[in-house]
């Protein structure tokens, strides 16, 4: 078949895009030839590179601030897929003109809602006095106003807006039933549109049996001895939930757990949160690596996997961590939760603005042999969503479309 995939940029950075690039590779696997829309893909990796008879890259243009970057790629990718003689389109994106579209990124009104309520329970949990209760209540109808008039936030619904009512539209492939539920409260999708299709990894890249020399060489790299390491990784720190992790360890700290240390993988404001874990006398504990290709030694280096993201349709850097034999701590808003069994392969945090919770929740897996007992279970959890399963129930969806 001639598929043709959407995706803004097709990099190997970020958890969407990691997986569309697997979801590619297993496509080219089985003989399919992949037509690629993106404006941007990795020049430092060759996967990203490789263009042949299989693989056909467009490149989209698109220029400007965020909003506008967006707006651009969802139009121009509109004529030039119309222009492709494709049998099927499937998008990764929001975008104006496929058969099937994967709700990888969730749904944006969704996230600006849990967003404002997330800063609302925190913004109460630091209230020290009436002063500055009385300013916080100030402040949070300000934010509301600053977010709403941002264009970014007033393109993003507008295309999911479109992009729902397509007449062309024939599915929706969510990740999770959490992000099912939302799409169908926010813009009111029959039942039969959708389709819940969980995330798949390959598990041989992720293979614990392997790890056992490059933990050693990671923890050195990290400068970590006898220490349980807590291991953060995801881009966009705010939605991610970093803030309220480093607010627990400092907690845990606190409470007399002095060895304990967080590696930050990922893209994010790096100095506004190496000042918030000074601020919460943390900043000697955690190290912020930035983005890395190469996330398989820091799963390898680390004990916990902590990722108290306030919304996250699916998080597949968790998928990653059980597949590497990782317990895994996050919260219930996050699509994942719904494979995780509580105090077995990991921990589900119920308000993930609330550190205490996170700092509770950490805890028992301080305990070694909970600890691996929890690992071992989050591993063969993780056997169950390959990505050969996944793109399999894919394909499945492509032949009702055709």
């Amino acid at each position: 078949m001639n598929i043709g995939l959407i995706r803004m940029k097709y990099t190997p950075y970020g958890g969407a895009e990691v997986f569309v690039s697997r979801f590619i590779d297993e496509l080219l696997k089985r003989g399919h030839t992949c037509h690629i829309f993106a404006a941007e893909w990795g020049q430092d990796d060759s996967r990203f590179k490789i263009q042949d008879s299989k693989r056909v890259f467009h490149k989209i243009k698109t220029f400007g601030p965020s909003f506008l970057r967006i707006l651009f790629f969802a139009i121009n990718s509109y004529f030039d897929v119309r222009k492709a003689n494709l049998d099927v389109i499937l998008s990764f994106d929001r975008s104006l003109y496929q058969d099937i579209y994967r709700a990888g990124d969730g749904c944006h009104r969704e996230w600006l809602i849990q967003r404002r309520l997330a800063e609302a329970r925190s913004q109460k949990q630091e209230s020290r006095n009436k002063n500055i209760l009385h300013l916080a209540s100030y402040l949070l109808p300000l934010k509301k106003l600053i977010t709403y008039i941002n264009p970014l936030h007033l393109t993003i619904p507008y295309l999911e807006k479109r992009l729902f009512r397509s007449k062309r539209l024939k599915f929706v492939v969510a990740n999770s039933k959490r992000g099912k539920d939302e799409i169908k409260k926010h813009y009111g999708l029959p039942e039969e549109k959708f389709c819940v299709i969980y995330n798949g990894i390959d598990l041989k890249v992720f293979d614990p049996h392997e790890s056992g020399k490059m933990r050693g060489v990671y923890r050195e790299r990290l400068n970590i001895k006898t220490e349980v390491l807590l291991l953060f990784v995801g881009s966009g720190f705010e939605r991610k939930g970093l803030k309220f992790l480093i607010e627990a360890l400092g907690i845990l700290k606190i409470g007399g757990n002095e060895g304990l240390k967080l590696v930050v993988v990922g893209k994010g404001e790096i100095k506004k949160y190496q000042a918030i874990a000074e601020e919460c006398g943390v900043g000697e504990n955690i190290s912020f690596t930035g983005p890395v290709t190469d996330v398989n030694g820091y799963y390898c280096a680390a004990d916990i996997f902590v990722l108290p993201s306030i919304y996250e349709p699916f998080s597949n850097a968790c998928l990653e961590a059980m597949a590497s034999q990782l317990p895994v701590i996050t919260s219930r808003i996050n699509g994942v939760s719904e494979i995780l069994t509580h105090k077995k392969d990991g921990m589900i945090v119920d308000d993930p603005a609330n550190p205490k919770e996170i700092a509770e929740k950490i805890k028992p897996l301080l305990n070694e042999e909970i600890r691996l007992a929890a690992a071992k279970a989050a591993r063969k959890t993780a056997e169950n969503y390959t990505i050969e399963k996944n793109v399999n129930e894919f394909l499945r969806l492509i032949e009702k479309v055709l």
